[in-house]
């Protein structure tokens, strides 16, 4: 028997008749589904430390699963002694089985260890079906030994999904069960 992510599974199972009812879709292949997940830190401090974006990047590769790449600086900044190609971030994108893993993760184990957590603001849709969510401290990840991190990073997480409208994506992300804050 092969293994299969348990939110896969509920998608298939659940979320796709329940958003068929909610939206009136024809086609099964309307119903609007998670694409991928983005998990991406700006490191602006790395100008001066190199060391800074490799431990960032081993540690978003331990909490993707997945090995995160470093990106690089597009243009000279004078004021920030920035040069073009220096390392000033990095980034990893999961699709298929490791983005419902991920997902789990996020949404049973590491958001409820948030400080102060009180639940998503749903502010973070762009117009397009796509919602941005940041977090504050990378340590709220199981995978994070808190003893061996020496600097405590944000991370934006982007969840990109085929819908057509904001209200068709949140409907998708209420069904994953996203602890939005109701207003």
């Amino acid at each position: 028997m092969s293994y299969k992510p348990r939110l896969k599974e509920r998608y298939k199972g659940e979320i796709i008749q329940a958003l068929r009812d909610q939206f009136g879709y024809k086609s099964v292949m309307q119903v609007p589904r998670l694409q991928k997940i983005v998990l991406s830190q700006g490191i602006g401090d790395a100008v001066a430390d190199k060391k800074i974006i490799e431990n960032a990047a081993a540690d978003l590769s331990r909490i993707a699963g997945q090995k995160a790449i470093t990106t690089l600086s597009k243009k000279d900044i004078s004021n920030f002694k920035l040069r073009k190609g220096m390392p000033i971030g990095t980034k990893v994108t999961l699709r298929g089985d490791r983005m419902y893993d991920f997902l789990d993760r996020l949404l049973a184990v590491a958001l409820p260890r948030t400080r102060d957590f009180r639940g998503i603001n749903p502010k973070g849709f762009d117009g397009r079906g796509n919602f941005n969510l940041g977090v504050k401290e990378h340590i709220i990840f199981p995978e994070i030994d808190i003893d061996k991190v020496n600097r405590i990073l944000g991370m934006d997480i982007s969840f990109v999904t085929s819908a057509e409208s904001d209200e068709e994506a949140k409907a998708l992300l209420d069904a994953f069960g996203f602890p939005f804050i109701k207003k």
